[in-house]
């Protein structure tokens, strides 16, 4: 595959990468050469990460600082002839905890680390319902996938996560039409029936994929690990076509899930930084 890259950044003597370092679905950990590959690249290498994350799995890949698509992207990066400096953030809520500066290697693996302490809960048990309260920022599915992304790997296998969001009414903007199209399936589905979904962008296939989390397949046969159901505006036929489970928001009294941990029932009021994983 050809590295691709805005060919702005080859126009200047040095390139300098500010931004923060969080658990990421598709690299791992966020930030550093991530901003360049494929943050100012083309749809290929866009296609191309997300995709291969996907394969990965979330489970897999989320806060893991090794992955395979961070490799790839170290991997573009040695071909950029461009001096890069990164400043990299390590942010708690709206309060900067650490700024590392130095080459996109060290300064952003000394983040990651960072990140690891301060953005990963560690969960003695799996929970067996959560909900996942994402945030006004988050106004697509497309981007408030994060509130599935960050606690699947902390929920049993047959719990469930309710994405609670009672102002989200669309699903994507730009994406939509795919994703309605497809629905979201578990990784093996798409596989198993390549001729149909081929066509689809490698990028929204890994979005369905990643959102629906893992799961098994056999005999024809798809079990998600975990039941995903949505909370929002967007209607019961919608959340039905799109294979989601759909719960009225107006149903929920937050209270209700509160301090409930030792019954195995997680309340997050703001989804989406901090990652759940379960301790092995």
């Amino acid at each position: 595959m050809d590295i691709c890259l805005n060919k702005a950044a080859l126009a200047y003597d040095q390139i300098i990468i500010l931004g923060p370092t969080f658990p990421h679905e598709v690299v791992g950990f966020s930030g550093g050469a991530k901003y360049l590959f494929p943050g100012v690249s083309g749809p290929d290498m866009i296609n191309a990460t997300h995709w291969l994350g996907a394969l990965a799995g979330v489970v897999g890949t989320i806060g893991i600082k090794d992955t395979p698509v961070r490799a790839m992207i170290h991997a573009a990066a040695e071909k950029l002839t461009t001096p890069v400096i990164l400043i990299a953030l390590t942010v708690e809520g709206h309060e900067l905890s650490s700024l590392l500066i130095g080459d996109h290697l060290s300064a952003w693996s000394a983040a990651a680390d960072l990140s690891a302490q301060c953005h990963i809960r560690w969960c003695e048990k799996p929970y067996q319902r959560v909900l996942s309260c994402a945030p006004k920022m988050y106004d697509e599915l497309w981007t408030g996938a994060k509130a599935m992304y960050k606690l699947e790997p902390a929920v049993a296998v047959g719990g469930e996560v309710i994405i609670y969001a009672p102002h989200l009414d669309v699903v994507s903007h730009v994406h939509g039409r795919h994703i309605y199209e497809a629905g979201y399936h578990i990784l093996p589905y798409f596989l198993n029936d390549w001729e149909r979904f081929k066509h689809i962008p490698l990028g929204v296939l890994a979005h369905l994929a990643h959102l629906r989390g893992s799961g098994v397949w056999g005999n024809g046969f798809k079990k998600p690990n975990v039941k995903l159901t949505l909370a929002s505006k967007i209607p019961p036929e919608d959340c039905a076509k799109l294979n989601l489970g759909y719960l009225d928001p107006a149903s929920i009294n937050l209270a209700d899930w509160q301090g409930r941990e030792n019954e195995g029932i997680l309340y997050v009021p703001k989804a989406g930084e901090i990652l759940y994983r379960l301790r092995r």
